[in-house]
């Protein structure tokens, strides 16, 4: 019975007859072998055309012993797989051998049930190192290309953060000087341009400091440790309220509601959810704006930021965590559209994911998971 096989076997037997039957034999079983009765001879061809999968060895040779060769070998090509060959009464030293390398050893005298499977074993070895060696060769040019791009989003945010702020500062400024300059002498309809032109500058400036913030997310290293959300929700939305005058809610936080996360990103998805919240309760009689964690039935937590808000139809809900899809006019509720995309990345970088449910006038409540992280 034959096996399909293209691999190339190196030979090396001290003894020719032996050499001869063993390269017929296995020949005929549809492996590519090259025969050697001198084990530097065997060394010379591997340097001078490493085309060999595997090397099968005499074990106790004059010139270069088996273990030796197979040393050689592998300083040559690390991938190589060996294979000893021994009598019974070098057992104990064939064992020796697979601690210095080889993958197995064959007994002699030996029959071809016993050679193939130890060949077919040695062969799906060297079929796996090399596989994984281009898994780390790929791993490693993937790994240098994530660095480039994160070299080139930082130079990209470095030209945002500086040279498009430059012109909207001299926007702002000379229209400012403008209206100082005219004063009391402008109508009411270039009031209402230069109020535009002011406003839209102002927008400009929020569009790319969320732009940044979203950038930022993406490259921030994780630090988990344990957070407080109950806390952290209470002082977001303290400082919400604080910054509405007169304006009042409800906030309901259940106490004590904790997780494994990054303090600095957890902060930044919060601050952008409640604030999600208290804006599109803005038209609403009162405000109520809740924040607790439900348990699946596999006990994961789930936790979630409810609002009696505009709400809005599920139809939509697909668009909603892309930059800049928003589903509300601007004159209605003013905003970039960046902030659930920067949301989305927070919780995907915490291996957690994030969905909602809504209805138009009725609210929405944004649920989200944080897994605890993996074991080292």
């Amino acid at each position: 019975m034959t096996v399909a096989s293209s691999e190339h076997l190196l030979i090396v037997d001290d003894e020719v007859r032996h050499l001869k039957a063993l390269c017929d034999t296995l020949e005929a079983q549809g492996y590519v072998t090259t025969g050697f009765t001198s084990a530097r001879d065997a060394l010379a061809a591997l340097r001078k055309k490493n085309t060999f999968d595997l090397v099968l060895t005499d074990l106790m040779m004059p010139e270069i012993d088996g273990i030796a060769l197979l040393r050689a070998a592998q300083e040559i090509d690390p991938s190589l797989v060996g294979v000893v060959m021994t009598g019974h009464a070098t057992v104990d030293t064939a064992v020796s051998a697979m601690k210095e390398g080889a993958m197995d050893y064959i007994l002699k005298p030996f029959k071809m049930s016993t050679i193939t499977p130890v060949l077919s074993r040695a062969l799906a070895v060297r079929r796996l190192r090399i596989e994984n060696e281009g898994l780390q060769q790929r791993l490693g040019t993937r790994t240098q290309e994530l660095e480039a791009a994160n070299k080139e989003l930082e130079t990209f945010s470095y030209s945002v953060s500086h040279d498009l702020r430059a012109p909207l500062r001299a926007i702002g400024g000379y229209m400012e000087l403008l209206l100082d300059h005219l004063g009391d002498r402008i109508d009411d309809e270039s009031r209402t341009y230069a109020n535009q032109v002011t406003s839209s500058v102002a927008r400009m400036n929020s569009l790319i400091d969320d732009l940044l913030r979203l950038a930022r997310t993406t490259r921030t290293e994780m630090h988990r440790t344990p957070v407080d959300l109950s806390a952290l929700v209470l002082d977001i939305a303290g400082k919400l309220q604080a910054a509405a005058g007169d304006r009042q809610g409800d906030w309901i936080v259940a106490p004590n509601v904790t997780a494994d996360a990054d303090l600095g990103l957890l902060r930044v998805a919060l601050e952008n959810l409640l604030a999600n919240a208290w804006k599109y309760t803005s038209k609403t009689t009162r405000a109520r704006i809740e924040f607790g964690v439900q348990t699946q039935p596999d006990g994961t937590p789930v936790y979630y930021v409810r609002d009696n808000g505009a709400g809005f139809d599920m139809k939509y809900a697909g668009r909603l965590f892309g930059p800049f899809q928003r589903l509300h006019a601007e004159r209605d509720f003013p905003g970039t559209g960046v902030g659930l995309a920067t949301v989305q990345r927070i919780i995907h970088k915490h291996g957690g994911r994030i969905w909602t449910e809504a209805a138009p006038n009725q609210g929405a409540t944004f649920y989200f998971t944080l897994p605890p992280a993996p074991a080292a």
